[in-house]
Protein backbone atom coordinates (compact mmCIF):
# COMPACT_ATOMS: atom_id res chain seq x y z
CA UNK A 1 0.00 0.00 0.00
CA UNK A 2 1.31 3.52 -0.79
CA UNK A 3 1.36 6.68 1.35
CA UNK A 4 -1.01 7.79 -0.93
CA UNK A 5 -3.34 4.85 0.01
CA UNK A 6 -2.77 4.99 3.69
CA UNK A 7 -6.22 5.71 6.23
CA UNK A 8 -6.01 9.62 7.39
CA UNK A 9 -3.66 10.89 4.89
CA UNK A 10 -5.03 13.34 1.95
CA UNK A 11 -4.10 12.37 -1.54
CA UNK A 12 -1.78 13.63 -3.56
CA UNK A 13 -3.83 15.87 -6.04
CA UNK A 14 -4.38 14.61 -9.48
CA UNK A 15 -1.74 16.03 -12.00
CA UNK A 16 -2.04 18.80 -15.26
CA UNK A 17 -5.96 18.09 -15.06
CA UNK A 18 -7.42 20.81 -16.81
CA UNK A 19 -11.33 21.46 -16.63
CA UNK A 20 -12.65 20.16 -19.93
CA UNK A 21 -16.70 20.81 -19.88
CA UNK A 22 -18.08 22.96 -20.91
CA UNK A 23 -15.46 24.54 -23.04
CA UNK A 24 -14.65 20.97 -24.67
CA UNK A 25 -14.14 17.04 -24.17
CA UNK A 26 -11.82 15.91 -21.97
CA UNK A 27 -8.48 16.28 -23.01
CA UNK A 28 -7.01 13.65 -25.35
CA UNK A 29 -10.70 11.88 -26.04
CA UNK A 30 -12.40 13.95 -28.93
CA UNK A 31 -11.55 17.67 -30.29
CA UNK A 32 -14.68 18.73 -29.43
CA UNK A 33 -18.06 17.15 -27.88
CA UNK A 34 -20.97 15.64 -29.81
CA UNK A 35 -24.57 17.42 -29.41
CA UNK A 36 -25.51 14.21 -27.47
CA UNK A 37 -22.87 14.62 -24.87
CA UNK A 38 -23.16 18.34 -24.36
CA UNK A 39 -26.61 17.98 -23.18
CA UNK A 40 -26.14 14.69 -21.14
CA UNK A 41 -22.78 16.96 -19.54
CA UNK A 42 -25.53 19.63 -18.72
CA UNK A 43 -28.16 17.28 -17.81
CA UNK A 44 -25.36 15.85 -15.19
CA UNK A 45 -23.65 19.04 -13.90
CA UNK A 46 -27.32 20.52 -13.23
CA UNK A 47 -28.32 17.70 -11.18
CA UNK A 48 -25.44 16.82 -9.88
CA UNK A 49 -26.41 13.40 -9.15
CA UNK A 50 -25.16 10.76 -6.81
CA UNK A 51 -26.03 7.99 -9.45
CA UNK A 52 -26.49 9.32 -13.31
CA UNK A 53 -27.08 6.21 -16.05
CA UNK A 54 -26.37 7.22 -19.29
CA UNK A 55 -27.91 5.11 -22.48
CA UNK A 56 -26.30 5.37 -25.75
CA UNK A 57 -26.42 3.38 -28.69
CA UNK A 58 -22.86 1.22 -29.35
CA UNK A 59 -20.65 3.64 -30.89
CA UNK A 60 -21.94 6.97 -30.28
CA UNK A 61 -19.13 7.92 -27.42
CA UNK A 62 -20.14 6.88 -24.03
CA UNK A 63 -16.53 6.55 -23.01
CA UNK A 64 -15.60 10.43 -24.23
CA UNK A 65 -18.52 11.55 -22.12
CA UNK A 66 -17.63 9.31 -19.56
CA UNK A 67 -14.19 11.11 -18.92
CA UNK A 68 -14.87 14.11 -19.62
CA UNK A 69 -17.12 13.84 -16.40
CA UNK A 70 -14.25 12.16 -14.62
CA UNK A 71 -11.83 14.87 -15.66
CA UNK A 72 -14.50 17.63 -14.74
CA UNK A 73 -15.33 16.04 -10.99
CA UNK A 74 -11.38 16.10 -10.65
CA UNK A 75 -10.49 19.52 -11.38
CA UNK A 76 -13.68 20.41 -8.94
CA UNK A 77 -12.09 17.79 -6.19
CA UNK A 78 -15.49 17.10 -6.12
CA UNK A 79 -13.69 13.22 -6.55
CA UNK A 80 -10.25 12.48 -5.68
CA UNK A 81 -10.59 8.54 -7.43
CA UNK A 82 -11.78 6.77 -10.66
CA UNK A 83 -12.88 3.43 -10.26
CA UNK A 84 -13.53 1.90 -13.85
CA UNK A 85 -15.57 -1.60 -13.83
CA UNK A 86 -15.72 -3.20 -17.45
CA UNK A 87 -17.15 -6.53 -18.61
CA UNK A 88 -13.94 -8.13 -20.01
CA UNK A 89 -10.18 -8.01 -19.46
CA UNK A 90 -9.78 -5.73 -22.74
CA UNK A 91 -12.26 -3.28 -21.87
CA UNK A 92 -10.65 -2.81 -18.76
CA UNK A 93 -7.40 -2.05 -20.74
CA UNK A 94 -9.60 -0.29 -23.46
CA UNK A 95 -10.41 2.09 -20.67
CA UNK A 96 -6.90 2.47 -19.15
CA UNK A 97 -5.44 3.73 -22.40
CA UNK A 98 -8.10 6.45 -23.01
CA UNK A 99 -7.92 7.60 -20.03
CA UNK A 100 -4.13 8.09 -20.63
CA UNK A 101 -4.95 9.91 -23.40
CA UNK A 102 -7.05 11.97 -21.13
CA UNK A 103 -4.54 12.65 -18.62
CA UNK A 104 -6.15 10.40 -15.88
CA UNK A 105 -3.98 7.61 -14.85
CA UNK A 106 -5.43 4.32 -14.42
CA UNK A 107 -3.99 0.92 -14.00
CA UNK A 108 -5.57 -1.88 -15.51
CA UNK A 109 -3.87 -4.73 -13.79
CA UNK A 110 -5.62 -3.43 -9.93
CA UNK A 111 -7.20 -6.61 -7.99
CA UNK A 112 -8.68 -6.35 -5.10
CA UNK A 113 -5.94 -9.12 -3.53
CA UNK A 114 -3.17 -6.90 -5.06
CA UNK A 115 -4.81 -4.58 -2.48
CA UNK A 116 -2.42 -1.92 -3.76
CA UNK A 117 -1.33 0.46 -6.88
CA UNK A 118 1.63 3.46 -7.71
CA UNK A 119 0.61 6.38 -6.39
CA UNK A 120 0.78 7.70 -10.16
CA UNK A 121 -2.59 6.63 -10.47
CA UNK A 122 -5.80 8.48 -9.98
CA UNK A 123 -7.60 5.57 -10.74
CA UNK A 124 -7.91 1.58 -11.60
CA UNK A 125 -10.38 -0.34 -13.67
CA UNK A 126 -11.33 -4.02 -13.16
CA UNK A 127 -13.78 -6.38 -13.97
CA UNK A 128 -17.27 -7.09 -13.00
CA UNK A 129 -15.88 -10.65 -12.30
CA UNK A 130 -12.99 -9.24 -10.16
CA UNK A 131 -15.32 -7.20 -8.09
CA UNK A 132 -17.85 -10.71 -7.53
CA UNK A 133 -14.01 -12.49 -5.97
CA UNK A 134 -13.05 -9.49 -3.52
CA UNK A 135 -15.91 -7.09 -3.00
CA UNK A 136 -14.64 -5.80 0.67
CA UNK A 137 -11.22 -4.99 -0.57
CA UNK A 138 -13.13 -2.75 -3.40
CA UNK A 139 -15.52 -1.41 -0.41
CA UNK A 140 -12.48 -0.40 1.64
CA UNK A 141 -10.96 1.23 -1.59
CA UNK A 142 -14.20 3.00 -2.29
CA UNK A 143 -14.55 4.46 1.18
CA UNK A 144 -10.89 5.57 1.88
CA UNK A 145 -10.95 7.77 -0.91
CA UNK A 146 -13.96 9.70 -2.35
CA UNK A 147 -14.87 7.96 -5.46
CA UNK A 148 -15.84 8.42 -9.16
CA UNK A 149 -17.31 4.64 -10.00
CA UNK A 150 -18.13 4.71 -13.49
CA UNK A 151 -19.70 0.82 -14.32
CA UNK A 152 -19.27 0.29 -17.95
CA UNK A 153 -22.18 -2.00 -20.02
CA UNK A 154 -23.88 -1.62 -16.08
CA UNK A 155 -26.26 -4.37 -17.24
CA UNK A 156 -23.60 -6.86 -17.28
CA UNK A 157 -23.82 -6.09 -12.96
CA UNK A 158 -26.60 -8.46 -13.31
CA UNK A 159 -25.57 -11.91 -15.34
CA UNK A 160 -25.67 -13.13 -12.01
CA UNK A 161 -27.52 -12.32 -8.58
CA UNK A 162 -23.68 -12.61 -7.10
CA UNK A 163 -22.50 -10.11 -9.09
CA UNK A 164 -25.07 -7.59 -8.34
CA UNK A 165 -24.82 -7.99 -4.70
CA UNK A 166 -20.62 -7.63 -5.13
CA UNK A 167 -21.31 -4.40 -7.20
CA UNK A 168 -23.44 -3.21 -4.40
CA UNK A 169 -21.24 -4.15 -1.51
CA UNK A 170 -18.02 -2.80 -3.03
CA UNK A 171 -19.61 0.49 -4.30
CA UNK A 172 -22.84 2.05 -2.01
CA UNK A 173 -19.95 4.19 -0.58
CA UNK A 174 -18.87 6.11 -3.71
CA UNK A 175 -19.17 9.55 -3.78
CA UNK A 176 -20.32 9.29 -7.23
CA UNK A 177 -21.59 6.23 -9.79
CA UNK A 178 -21.73 6.80 -13.00
CA UNK A 179 -23.61 4.04 -15.30
CA UNK A 180 -22.96 3.67 -18.76
CA UNK A 181 -24.79 1.11 -21.41
CA UNK A 182 -26.00 1.28 -24.83
CA UNK A 183 -28.79 -1.82 -24.10
CA UNK A 184 -30.23 -1.03 -20.77
CA UNK A 185 -32.44 -3.84 -21.05
CA UNK A 186 -31.87 -7.93 -20.19
CA UNK A 187 -33.60 -11.20 -20.98
CA UNK A 188 -33.79 -12.22 -17.28
CA UNK A 189 -35.06 -10.37 -13.76
CA UNK A 190 -32.21 -9.48 -12.46
CA UNK A 191 -32.42 -6.17 -10.91
CA UNK A 192 -29.35 -4.19 -12.31
CA UNK A 193 -27.37 -2.15 -9.23
CA UNK A 194 -27.84 1.48 -8.74
CA UNK A 195 -30.22 1.99 -11.30
CA UNK A 196 -33.37 3.22 -10.60
CA UNK A 197 -37.42 1.19 -12.16
CA UNK A 198 -40.56 2.57 -11.79
CA UNK A 199 -43.69 0.99 -12.31
CA UNK A 200 -45.61 1.10 -15.97
CA UNK A 201 -49.46 1.14 -16.09
CA UNK A 202 -48.97 -3.00 -15.32
CA UNK A 203 -46.98 -2.59 -12.30
CA UNK A 204 -43.94 -3.68 -13.74
CA UNK A 205 -40.71 -1.94 -12.77
CA UNK A 206 -38.79 -0.80 -15.46
CA UNK A 207 -35.74 0.98 -16.19
CA UNK A 208 -35.36 3.98 -15.52
CA UNK A 209 -32.14 6.45 -17.74
CA UNK A 210 -31.07 9.61 -16.75
CA UNK A 211 -30.35 10.75 -20.43
CA UNK A 212 -30.56 8.66 -23.37
CA UNK A 213 -29.37 8.76 -26.87
CA UNK A 214 -30.91 6.11 -29.28
CA UNK A 215 -29.87 4.29 -32.50
CA UNK A 216 -32.44 6.58 -34.67
CA UNK A 217 -31.18 9.93 -32.85
CA UNK A 218 -27.45 8.60 -33.66
CA UNK A 219 -28.11 7.97 -36.67
CA UNK A 220 -30.37 10.97 -37.62
CA UNK A 221 -27.05 13.15 -36.38
CA UNK A 222 -24.38 10.73 -38.54
CA UNK A 223 -23.02 9.63 -35.62
CA UNK A 224 -23.74 5.85 -36.49
CA UNK A 225 -23.47 4.27 -39.93
CA UNK A 226 -26.83 2.79 -41.27
CA UNK A 227 -26.81 -0.93 -41.71
CA UNK A 228 -27.42 -3.20 -44.47
CA UNK A 229 -28.54 -6.27 -43.01
CA UNK A 230 -27.96 -9.59 -45.80
CA UNK A 231 -30.33 -12.43 -44.89
CA UNK A 232 -29.72 -15.73 -46.08
CA UNK A 233 -31.84 -18.77 -46.57
CA UNK A 234 -31.30 -22.33 -47.86
CA UNK A 235 -32.06 -25.84 -47.76
CA UNK A 236 -30.59 -27.64 -44.55
CA UNK A 237 -30.26 -31.54 -43.97
CA UNK A 238 -29.46 -33.00 -40.54
CA UNK A 239 -29.90 -36.04 -38.26
CA UNK A 240 -31.48 -36.52 -35.20
CA UNK A 241 -30.06 -38.60 -32.06
CA UNK A 242 -32.85 -40.85 -33.10
CA UNK A 243 -32.09 -41.34 -36.60
CA UNK A 244 -34.34 -39.34 -38.58
CA UNK A 245 -33.06 -37.41 -41.11
CA UNK A 246 -34.43 -33.99 -41.67
CA UNK A 247 -34.73 -31.10 -44.44
CA UNK A 248 -36.05 -27.69 -43.76
CA UNK A 249 -35.20 -24.39 -45.31
CA UNK A 250 -33.56 -21.83 -42.90
CA UNK A 251 -36.11 -19.33 -42.40
CA UNK A 252 -39.51 -21.16 -43.03
CA UNK A 253 -42.31 -21.23 -39.94
CA UNK A 254 -40.64 -24.01 -37.92
CA UNK A 255 -40.87 -24.79 -34.54
CA UNK A 256 -38.59 -23.89 -31.41
CA UNK A 257 -35.86 -27.00 -31.86
CA UNK A 258 -35.96 -27.52 -35.53
CA UNK A 259 -35.38 -24.14 -35.91
CA UNK A 260 -32.65 -23.94 -33.80
CA UNK A 261 -30.83 -27.38 -35.33
CA UNK A 262 -31.28 -25.60 -38.80
CA UNK A 263 -29.40 -22.38 -37.65
CA UNK A 264 -26.49 -25.12 -36.00
CA UNK A 265 -26.17 -27.08 -39.58
CA UNK A 266 -25.99 -23.85 -41.28
CA UNK A 267 -23.37 -22.49 -39.67
CA UNK A 268 -21.64 -25.50 -39.31
CA UNK A 269 -18.07 -25.21 -41.53
CA UNK A 270 -17.86 -28.53 -43.16
CA UNK A 271 -21.26 -27.38 -44.77
CA UNK A 272 -21.71 -25.09 -48.14
CA UNK A 273 -23.49 -22.83 -46.13
CA UNK A 274 -21.08 -20.80 -44.12
CA UNK A 275 -18.42 -21.16 -47.34
CA UNK A 276 -20.92 -19.54 -49.68
CA UNK A 277 -21.99 -16.60 -47.02
CA UNK A 278 -18.14 -15.91 -46.02
CA UNK A 279 -17.60 -15.38 -49.90
CA UNK A 280 -20.46 -13.08 -50.35
CA UNK A 281 -19.42 -11.01 -47.46
CA UNK A 282 -15.85 -11.03 -48.88
CA UNK A 283 -17.03 -9.67 -52.05
CA UNK A 284 -19.49 -7.20 -50.53
CA UNK A 285 -16.29 -5.97 -48.28
CA UNK A 286 -14.43 -5.75 -51.49
CA UNK A 287 -17.19 -3.11 -53.01
CA UNK A 288 -16.22 -1.23 -49.63
CA UNK A 289 -12.69 -0.76 -49.76
CA UNK A 290 -13.32 0.72 -53.09
CA UNK A 291 -14.11 3.75 -51.33
CA UNK A 292 -12.99 2.77 -47.76
CA UNK A 293 -9.68 1.49 -48.26
CA UNK A 294 -9.04 0.64 -44.86
CA UNK A 295 -12.16 -1.41 -44.38
CA UNK A 296 -12.31 -4.40 -41.97
CA UNK A 297 -14.64 -7.40 -41.30
CA UNK A 298 -15.29 -9.94 -38.53
CA UNK A 299 -16.97 -12.85 -38.67
CA UNK A 300 -18.55 -13.72 -34.80
CA UNK A 301 -18.52 -16.66 -34.32
CA UNK A 302 -20.57 -19.39 -31.11
CA UNK A 303 -16.99 -21.35 -30.20
CA UNK A 304 -13.55 -21.55 -30.53
CA UNK A 305 -13.45 -24.50 -32.94
CA UNK A 306 -15.75 -23.14 -35.01
CA UNK A 307 -13.69 -19.35 -35.52
CA UNK A 308 -10.83 -21.64 -35.98
CA UNK A 309 -12.50 -23.30 -38.81
CA UNK A 310 -14.23 -19.93 -40.24
CA UNK A 311 -10.61 -18.75 -40.20
CA UNK A 312 -9.52 -21.92 -42.57
CA UNK A 313 -12.55 -20.82 -44.39
CA UNK A 314 -11.40 -17.43 -45.33
CA UNK A 315 -7.09 -17.90 -45.66
CA UNK A 316 -9.09 -20.54 -48.80
CA UNK A 317 -11.28 -17.91 -49.87
CA UNK A 318 -9.29 -14.53 -49.69
CA UNK A 319 -5.47 -16.14 -49.60
CA UNK A 320 -5.18 -14.41 -46.48
CA UNK A 321 -4.68 -15.63 -42.99
CA UNK A 322 -7.60 -13.69 -41.06
CA UNK A 323 -6.57 -12.16 -37.04
CA UNK A 324 -7.91 -14.72 -34.79
CA UNK A 325 -9.14 -13.58 -31.29
CA UNK A 326 -9.58 -16.15 -28.64
CA UNK A 327 -10.80 -14.84 -25.14
CA UNK A 328 -8.63 -17.29 -23.04
CA UNK A 329 -5.58 -16.63 -25.04
CA UNK A 330 -3.00 -13.78 -23.17
CA UNK A 331 -2.59 -12.21 -26.67
CA UNK A 332 -6.16 -11.24 -27.45
CA UNK A 333 -5.79 -8.20 -26.53
CA UNK A 334 -2.82 -7.34 -28.69
CA UNK A 335 -4.24 -8.94 -31.57
CA UNK A 336 -6.96 -6.94 -31.49
CA UNK A 337 -5.04 -3.90 -31.04
CA UNK A 338 -2.94 -4.76 -34.24
CA UNK A 339 -5.81 -5.21 -36.20
CA UNK A 340 -7.59 -2.43 -35.61
CA UNK A 341 -4.31 -0.25 -36.55
CA UNK A 342 -3.79 -2.25 -39.39
CA UNK A 343 -5.47 -2.73 -43.13
CA UNK A 344 -5.89 -6.59 -42.92
CA UNK A 345 -9.28 -7.68 -44.21
CA UNK A 346 -10.48 -10.33 -41.60
CA UNK A 347 -11.21 -10.60 -38.14
CA UNK A 348 -12.48 -14.06 -36.18
CA UNK A 349 -14.03 -13.70 -32.93
CA UNK A 350 -15.85 -15.65 -30.49
CA UNK A 351 -17.98 -13.29 -27.82
CA UNK A 352 -15.15 -11.01 -26.66
CA UNK A 353 -15.18 -8.38 -29.21
CA UNK A 354 -18.97 -8.52 -29.63
CA UNK A 355 -19.26 -5.74 -26.86
CA UNK A 356 -17.52 -2.54 -26.44
CA UNK A 357 -14.28 -2.71 -28.26
CA UNK A 358 -13.49 -0.12 -30.46
CA UNK A 359 -12.38 -1.04 -34.13
CA UNK A 360 -13.70 1.60 -35.74
CA UNK A 361 -12.52 0.58 -39.59
CA UNK A 362 -15.13 -2.79 -38.71
CA UNK A 363 -17.29 -2.28 -41.72
CA UNK A 364 -18.28 -6.00 -42.75
CA UNK A 365 -19.68 -8.72 -40.20
CA UNK A 366 -20.89 -11.89 -40.66
CA UNK A 367 -23.16 -13.13 -37.55
CA UNK A 368 -22.34 -16.78 -37.14
CA UNK A 369 -23.14 -17.17 -33.29
CA UNK A 370 -25.88 -19.08 -31.93
CA UNK A 371 -26.38 -16.72 -29.53
CA UNK A 372 -29.41 -14.73 -30.44
CA UNK A 373 -30.90 -12.41 -27.91
CA UNK A 374 -31.54 -8.82 -28.17
CA UNK A 375 -28.98 -7.47 -26.18
CA UNK A 376 -26.38 -9.54 -27.68
CA UNK A 377 -27.50 -9.15 -31.23
CA UNK A 378 -27.64 -5.03 -30.45
CA UNK A 379 -23.70 -5.73 -28.78
CA UNK A 380 -22.62 -7.17 -31.81
CA UNK A 381 -23.97 -4.77 -34.66
CA UNK A 382 -23.13 -2.32 -32.67
CA UNK A 383 -19.43 -2.96 -33.50
CA UNK A 384 -19.85 -1.99 -37.14
CA UNK A 385 -21.56 1.28 -36.60
CA UNK A 386 -19.18 3.53 -35.37
CA UNK A 387 -18.84 6.53 -38.14
CA UNK A 388 -15.21 7.98 -39.35
CA UNK A 389 -17.15 10.12 -42.16
CA UNK A 390 -21.15 10.52 -43.80
CA UNK A 391 -21.81 8.04 -46.29
CA UNK A 392 -20.26 5.00 -44.58
CA UNK A 393 -22.60 2.04 -44.33
CA UNK A 394 -22.66 -0.96 -42.39
CA UNK A 395 -23.34 -4.57 -43.97
CA UNK A 396 -24.32 -7.98 -41.41
CA UNK A 397 -24.66 -11.15 -43.07
CA UNK A 398 -27.12 -13.18 -40.88
CA UNK A 399 -29.12 -16.04 -40.94
CA UNK A 400 -32.99 -15.97 -42.21
CA UNK A 401 -34.02 -17.10 -38.66
CA UNK A 402 -37.16 -15.11 -37.44
CA UNK A 403 -35.69 -13.53 -34.26
CA UNK A 404 -32.82 -12.47 -36.12
CA UNK A 405 -34.58 -10.71 -38.58
CA UNK A 406 -37.35 -9.59 -36.44
CA UNK A 407 -34.28 -7.58 -34.17
CA UNK A 408 -32.65 -6.60 -37.44
CA UNK A 409 -36.19 -4.92 -38.18
CA UNK A 410 -36.53 -2.99 -35.38
CA UNK A 411 -33.49 -1.57 -34.68
CA UNK A 412 -34.80 1.69 -33.98
CA UNK A 413 -37.08 0.52 -30.91
CA UNK A 414 -35.74 1.69 -27.37
CA UNK A 415 -35.74 -0.48 -24.87
CA UNK A 416 -35.71 -0.67 -21.11
CA UNK A 417 -35.01 -3.61 -18.66
CA UNK A 418 -38.03 -4.93 -17.14
CA UNK A 419 -38.23 -6.54 -13.90
CA UNK A 420 -40.83 -9.04 -14.04
CA UNK A 421 -43.23 -9.83 -17.06
CA UNK A 422 -47.24 -9.65 -16.65
CA UNK A 423 -48.55 -13.44 -17.18
CA UNK A 424 -51.38 -13.23 -19.44
CA UNK A 425 -52.13 -17.01 -20.15
CA UNK A 426 -51.22 -20.47 -18.67
CA UNK A 427 -48.06 -20.50 -21.52
CA UNK A 428 -46.37 -17.66 -19.64
CA UNK A 429 -46.56 -19.72 -16.54
CA UNK A 430 -43.13 -21.66 -18.20
CA UNK A 431 -41.38 -18.55 -18.95
CA UNK A 432 -39.00 -18.43 -16.56
CA UNK A 433 -38.13 -22.00 -17.61
CA UNK A 434 -38.35 -21.34 -20.94
CA UNK A 435 -35.61 -18.01 -20.11
CA UNK A 436 -33.61 -20.51 -18.17
CA UNK A 437 -33.14 -23.07 -21.27
CA UNK A 438 -32.39 -20.69 -23.94
CA UNK A 439 -29.58 -19.11 -21.32
CA UNK A 440 -28.03 -22.83 -21.25
CA UNK A 441 -28.64 -23.60 -25.29
CA UNK A 442 -26.79 -20.35 -25.92
CA UNK A 443 -23.54 -20.17 -23.30
CA UNK A 444 -20.68 -19.61 -25.20
CA UNK A 445 -18.93 -23.21 -25.99
CA UNK A 446 -22.11 -25.06 -25.29
CA UNK A 447 -22.26 -28.15 -27.95
CA UNK A 448 -25.48 -29.81 -29.12
CA UNK A 449 -23.14 -32.47 -30.41
CA UNK A 450 -21.80 -33.60 -27.29
CA UNK A 451 -25.29 -34.55 -26.61
CA UNK A 452 -25.78 -36.06 -29.61
CA UNK A 453 -28.91 -33.96 -30.21
CA UNK A 454 -28.31 -34.35 -34.24
CA UNK A 455 -25.52 -34.87 -37.01
CA UNK A 456 -24.90 -31.65 -39.72
CA UNK A 457 -25.45 -33.60 -42.81
CA UNK A 458 -25.33 -30.77 -45.76
CA UNK A 459 -26.50 -27.04 -46.40
CA UNK A 460 -26.49 -24.80 -48.83
CA UNK A 461 -26.89 -20.99 -49.70
CA UNK A 462 -29.56 -18.58 -51.14
CA UNK A 463 -29.59 -15.16 -51.11
CA UNK A 464 -33.11 -13.85 -49.39
CA UNK A 465 -33.68 -10.06 -48.93
CA UNK A 466 -31.89 -7.26 -47.54
CA UNK A 467 -32.86 -5.32 -44.32
CA UNK A 468 -32.70 -1.66 -44.60
CA UNK A 469 -34.37 1.38 -43.25
CA UNK A 470 -37.25 -0.33 -41.58
CA UNK A 471 -37.90 -1.83 -44.92
CA UNK A 472 -37.07 -5.39 -46.96
CA UNK A 473 -35.75 -5.36 -50.40
CA UNK A 474 -35.14 -8.77 -52.78
CA UNK A 475 -35.55 -10.14 -55.81
CA UNK A 476 -38.50 -12.92 -56.57
CA UNK A 477 -37.62 -16.51 -56.11
CA UNK A 478 -34.66 -18.18 -55.24
CA UNK A 479 -31.67 -15.90 -55.88
CA UNK A 480 -28.09 -18.09 -56.03
CA UNK A 481 -25.23 -17.43 -54.42
CA UNK A 482 -22.83 -15.42 -56.72
CA UNK A 483 -25.86 -14.53 -59.09
CA UNK A 484 -26.04 -10.92 -60.46
CA UNK A 485 -29.06 -10.63 -58.83
CA UNK A 486 -27.30 -11.33 -55.57
CA UNK A 487 -24.80 -8.94 -57.07
CA UNK A 488 -27.67 -6.19 -57.44
CA UNK A 489 -27.36 -5.69 -53.27
CA UNK A 490 -23.35 -6.96 -52.32
CA UNK A 491 -22.56 -4.22 -55.15
CA UNK A 492 -24.05 -1.38 -53.25
CA UNK A 493 -21.28 1.42 -53.09
CA UNK A 494 -19.35 1.94 -49.93
CA UNK A 495 -20.04 5.35 -49.81
CA UNK A 496 -23.60 6.66 -50.13
CA UNK A 497 -26.04 8.81 -47.71
CA UNK A 498 -29.13 7.42 -46.31
CA UNK A 499 -31.53 8.20 -48.30
CA UNK A 500 -29.13 7.13 -51.65
CA UNK A 501 -28.87 3.58 -50.30
CA UNK A 502 -32.26 3.44 -49.56
CA UNK A 503 -33.14 5.19 -53.44
CA UNK A 504 -30.93 2.71 -54.77
CA UNK A 505 -32.33 -0.21 -53.29
CA UNK A 506 -35.83 0.51 -54.84
CA UNK A 507 -34.15 0.73 -58.23
CA UNK A 508 -32.46 -2.48 -58.03
CA UNK A 509 -35.65 -4.36 -56.83
CA UNK A 510 -37.70 -2.68 -59.92
CA UNK A 511 -35.18 -2.96 -62.44
CA UNK A 512 -34.55 -6.50 -61.81
CA UNK A 513 -38.54 -7.24 -61.57
CA UNK A 514 -39.41 -5.32 -64.67
CA UNK A 515 -36.19 -7.94 -66.56
CA UNK A 516 -38.22 -10.69 -64.63
CA UNK A 517 -41.51 -10.03 -66.43
CA UNK A 518 -40.16 -9.12 -69.70
CA UNK A 519 -37.87 -12.32 -70.08
CA UNK A 520 -40.45 -14.62 -68.24
CA UNK A 521 -42.10 -17.22 -70.69
CA UNK A 522 -45.57 -17.84 -69.07
CA UNK A 523 -48.51 -16.35 -70.78
CA UNK A 524 -49.71 -12.81 -68.77
CA UNK A 525 -53.32 -14.93 -69.01
CA UNK A 526 -51.94 -17.59 -67.03
CA UNK A 527 -52.49 -17.17 -63.09
CA UNK A 528 -49.24 -18.80 -61.35
CA UNK A 529 -49.84 -19.52 -58.16
CA UNK A 530 -47.48 -18.00 -55.03
CA UNK A 531 -45.85 -20.16 -52.38
CA UNK A 532 -46.57 -19.10 -48.90
CA UNK A 533 -42.75 -17.68 -48.63
CA UNK A 534 -42.74 -15.41 -51.58
CA UNK A 535 -46.64 -14.41 -50.84
CA UNK A 536 -45.40 -13.21 -47.18
CA UNK A 537 -41.95 -11.83 -48.93
CA UNK A 538 -44.23 -9.78 -50.93
CA UNK A 539 -46.96 -8.50 -48.13
CA UNK A 540 -43.63 -8.06 -46.21
CA UNK A 541 -42.25 -5.70 -48.55
CA UNK A 542 -45.62 -3.56 -49.22
CA UNK A 543 -45.62 -2.92 -45.44
CA UNK A 544 -42.29 -1.97 -44.96
CA UNK A 545 -42.63 0.39 -48.32
CA UNK A 546 -45.53 2.19 -46.43
CA UNK A 547 -43.83 2.58 -43.06
CA UNK A 548 -41.41 4.27 -44.97
CA UNK A 549 -43.74 6.72 -46.61
CA UNK A 550 -45.54 7.37 -43.52
CA UNK A 551 -41.33 8.10 -41.39
CA UNK A 552 -41.21 10.52 -44.93
CA UNK A 553 -44.56 12.22 -44.43
CA UNK A 554 -44.72 12.37 -40.76
CA UNK A 555 -40.83 12.12 -39.22
CA UNK A 556 -41.94 8.77 -36.81
CA UNK A 557 -38.77 5.88 -37.16
CA UNK A 558 -39.75 2.85 -38.83
CA UNK A 559 -39.48 1.00 -35.64
CA UNK A 560 -41.71 2.87 -33.85
CA UNK A 561 -44.43 2.58 -36.50
CA UNK A 562 -44.25 -1.33 -36.30
CA UNK A 563 -44.73 -1.24 -32.78
CA UNK A 564 -47.81 1.04 -32.92
CA UNK A 565 -49.42 -1.34 -35.81
CA UNK A 566 -48.31 -4.27 -33.56
CA UNK A 567 -50.07 -2.77 -30.72
CA UNK A 568 -53.10 -1.98 -32.82
CA UNK A 569 -53.22 -4.94 -34.58
CA UNK A 570 -52.19 -7.90 -32.42
CA UNK A 571 -48.90 -10.48 -34.07
CA UNK A 572 -45.27 -10.84 -33.48
CA UNK A 573 -42.62 -8.82 -35.46
CA UNK A 574 -43.47 -8.07 -39.14
CA UNK A 575 -40.70 -11.42 -40.10
CA UNK A 576 -42.31 -13.76 -38.36
CA UNK A 577 -46.43 -12.58 -39.02
CA UNK A 578 -48.93 -14.68 -40.24
CA UNK A 579 -50.47 -13.10 -44.03
CA UNK A 580 -53.11 -12.05 -42.40
CA UNK A 581 -51.26 -10.45 -39.64
CA UNK A 582 -49.43 -8.50 -42.12
CA UNK A 583 -52.04 -7.70 -44.43
CA UNK A 584 -54.20 -6.45 -41.51
CA UNK A 585 -51.39 -4.03 -40.30
CA UNK A 586 -51.10 -3.32 -44.63
CA UNK A 587 -54.72 -2.26 -43.73
CA UNK A 588 -54.49 0.27 -41.26
CA UNK A 589 -51.73 1.84 -42.26
CA UNK A 590 -53.01 2.87 -45.21
CA UNK A 591 -56.13 3.99 -42.74
CA UNK A 592 -53.97 6.09 -41.03
CA UNK A 593 -52.54 7.94 -44.43
CA UNK A 594 -56.17 8.29 -45.48
CA UNK A 595 -57.13 9.94 -42.38
CA UNK A 596 -54.21 12.12 -42.22
CA UNK A 597 -54.26 13.12 -45.86
CA UNK A 598 -58.37 14.03 -45.28
CA UNK A 599 -57.70 16.25 -41.79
Amino acid sequence: MTDSELPGLVPAPPKELPPAYPDRAAWGTATKLRAWQTAALESYFTANPKDFLAVATPGAGKTTFALTVAAELLSRRVVDRVTVVAPTEHLKTQWAEAAARAGIPIDPTYSGKKGRTSQDYVGVAVTYAGVAVNPLAHRIRTERFKTLVILDEVHHAGDAMSWGDAVREAFEPAQRRLALTGTPFRSDINPIPFVSYTPDPDGVGRSVADYTYGYAQALADHVVRPVLFMAYSGEMQWRTRAGDEISARLGEPLTKDLTSQALRTALDPTGAWMPSVLAAADKRLTEVRRHVPDAGAMVIASDQDSARAYAALLKTITGERPTVVLSDEKAASKRIAAYAEGDDRWMVAVRMVSEGVDVPRLAVGVYATRTSTPLFFAQAVGRFVRARRRGETASVFLPSVPNLLGFASEMEVQRDHVLKRKVNDEGDIFAAEDELLAQANAAEGASDDELGTFEAMGSEARFDRVLYDGGEFGHEGEVHVGSDEEMDFLGIPGLLEADQVRDLLHSRQSERAKLQRRTRSTPEDVVRDVSTHEQLATLRRELNGLVAAWNHRTGQPHGVTHAALRKDCGGPAAAVATAAQLQGRIDRIRDWAAKRKSS
